[in-house]
């Protein structure tokens, strides 16, 4: 029971290919990548262009505006726009994951395939406090900071881990961990700040 308490609420893990990943994907990953990148991009700008009045994260495509409306004023935050956001976010780490080499299956647009994001729908009053929702953003300021450095890290591993797949066939196990570590905090940090799924700060942490 203790476990459950301890586990934050969004949860996020990529399985590790214990196998030899294909080296023509690897080596070729950033070129591999651009169908279903462009794919993302007409996804989140039709969507963008359906409503003028929407918040988006980054150009993302993640709605923020909206639901911290409806929890502040109906508080409720609506299932669909719940929806829309675990999903798109699920699709957007599969590619990362992709393009960090960390798997070779090409992204799924609904499977979960290898990669593993875990969120709940909140229930305002309940998981989420209908005002804390209007900082958030500015008390992850700290998190932000940190995330800097370690997506500069992110970024410095996968060229190690490219090389080591090229020669080896597979990814570092150490360097894998980290990488999912980094996307994991990512992940905390967006479910508390922007989609507003949590009030529980995100721990400064890779762990799960």
């Amino acid at each position: 029971m203790a476990q459950a308490q301890d586990t934050y609420p969004v949860g996020f893990e990529v399985d590790y290919p214990d196998r030899d990943l294909n080296r023509v994907t690897t080596g070729f990953r950033i070129f591999v990548a651009i169908p279903i990148l462009i794919v993302l991009g007409v996804l989140v700008s039709q969507f963008a262009g359906t409503d003028n009045s929407q918040v988006f994260l980054g150009g993302a495509g993640l709605l923020f505006l909206a639901p911290l409306l409806l929890i502040l004023f109906r508080e409720k935050y609506p299932r669909w726009w719940f929806d829309w956001n675990r999903e798109l976010l699920a699709f957007m780490n599969r590619i990362w994951a992709y393009l960090l080499l960390l798997d070779d299956t090409y992204p799924s647009t609904d499977e979960e395939q290898a990669v593993h994001l875990d969120l709940t729908h909140p229930e305002v009053g309940r998981d989420i406090n209908r005002w804390l929702g209007l900082v958030k953003w500015f008390l992850a300021i700290p998190h932000y900071i940190v995330l800097i450095f370690l997506h500069l890290a992110a970024y410095v591993l996968v060229i190690i881990a490219w090389f080591a797949i090229l020669f080896t066939g597979r990814y570092p196990r150490g360097i894998f961990d980290f990488q999912v570590g980094v996307m994991r905090w990512h992940n905390r940090v967006v479910g508390y700040a922007f989609i507003l799924v949590t009030d529980r700060y995100p721990p400064f942490s890779l762990q799960a």
